[in-house]
């Protein structure tokens, strides 16, 4: 979680920072093979401390999550795709913001308007948008038990009666702007504000906890590494809702 948190890409130069100076956190330091192993293996952990730190945190129990999926780049050249251990995970999908094709997975966040990852999932480029989301649910059911009537804000690729339908059987209200042809929708005011929030939450990932250069090569490395930048955005956010931070989404305490 420190390694993302304070921008260290590579692995053998956080190891080497880490048994210069902070060797009073970690006195047994592995070296690069095994720390990798050890890293894998911490994924669940990682996930567990993510939750036990996000329901300590004041905005847990908001009743408005906005939903969103972030391409997770894997590689760009043929080479890469052939030798990667990532085929038949990873898939070329197309980035509407850089205006490209990328092999990549697909990063799906539920948030709350802070930014406080609240569930999460990595799938292929091409999985749908729709289904995950409905997947992702049903694997955190007990979220919704706790939540009767909670509010989901997303994109127009989250449409269909069916899918909206689903959603109201677990008394999920879904708000997203109208499609072309389409009638004005319930919050259309929301969505623009929103938009960018959910943007700056995508922006977070990539600009300041290098999501996009993992430099994962295994399914597991990938996990493991997509995982510690959820943690490192749970872990910020709840020290700043602990210490009474306006922003509670803001890195610039912790990146140096």
């Amino acid at each position: 979680m420190m390694r993302a948190i304070l921008g260290f890409t590579s692995e053998a130069k956080w190891l080497r920072l880490a048994r210069a100076h902070l060797r009073h956190l970690f006195p047994c330091l592995p070296q690069q093979p095994g720390y990798n192993k050890r890293l894998r293996k911490a994924a669940g952990l990682m996930r567990s401390v993510n939750r036990i730190l996000a329901t300590t945190t004041s905005v847990w129990s908001d009743d408005v999550w906005v939903v969103d999926s972030t391409p997770v780049e894997c590689g760009r050249s043929r080479e890469t795709v052939k030798r990667s251990d990532l085929a038949g995970w990873a898939e070329y999908g197309y980035c509407a913001s850089h205006s490209r094709f990328f092999w990549v997975l697909r990063l799906h966040l539920a948030c709350t308007s802070q930014g406080l990852p609240i569930a999460f999932v990595l799938t292929g480029a091409k999985a749908d948008e729709r289904e995950t989301l409905l997947d992702l649910l049903a694997a955190e059911c007990e979220l919704l038990r706790e939540r009767p009537r909670q509010t989901l804000i997303g994109d127009k690729n989250y449409f269909g009666r069916g899918f909206e339908r689903e959603l109201s059987e677990h008394e999920v209200q879904l708000l997203r702007p109208a499609r072309k042809g389409e009638r004005e929708r319930p919050g259309a005011a929301l969505f623009k504000p929103l938009r960018q929030v959910i943007e700056s939450i995508s922006e977070t990932f990539k600009g300041e906890l290098d999501l996009e250069r993992h430099r994962g090569r295994t399914p597991g490395g990938v996990i493991a590494r997509v995982m510690q930048r959820v943690l490192a955005l749970t872990a910020a956010i709840w020290h700043n809702d602990a210490t009474g931070q306006t922003v509670l989404r803001s890195l610039i305490a912790y990146d140096h």
